[in-house]
């Protein structure tokens, strides 16, 4: 329960942060005229962009730990009792970093873009 809320206080005070970004943004939509003529269009993209970036490295980089986490713990449990599963238990820790190098692919293609 505890968790839950927590999680959904997270989700609402990331959409307040990143909705303003999104709105002054946004050329063709309302208050896109004055944003552009403010000059202030182009910096908030810039700004999303790097938001955007820094999520999904962040996010990607915080899964992967605590998915390190427990298998590491478990394979150490596992080498204790036969030490012969080292190989595997290498590579079953080596495997989630899988997502933390596409979280830094996503982000590259975040910054790329437009």
């Amino acid at each position: 329960m505890k968790s839950r809320l927590a999680f959904a206080f997270l989700v609402v005070i990331a959409l307040l942060i990143v909705s303003p970004f999104v709105a002054l943004a946004a050329e063709g939509g309302p208050g896109g005229e004055v944003a552009k003529e403010a000059g202030i269009g182009e910096g908030m993209k810039r700004a999303g962009y790097g938001i955007g970036a820094g999520i999904a490295i962040g996010l990607a980089g915080l899964a992967t730990g605590l998915a390190q986490a427990r298998i590491g713990s478990a394979g150490i449990g596992a080498l204790a009792e036969d030490p012969k599963l080292i190989g595997n238990v290498i590579l079953l820790v080596a495997i989630p970093e899988t997502v933390v190098i596409l979280g830094f692919v996503i982000a590259f293609m975040i910054l790329g873009g437009p």
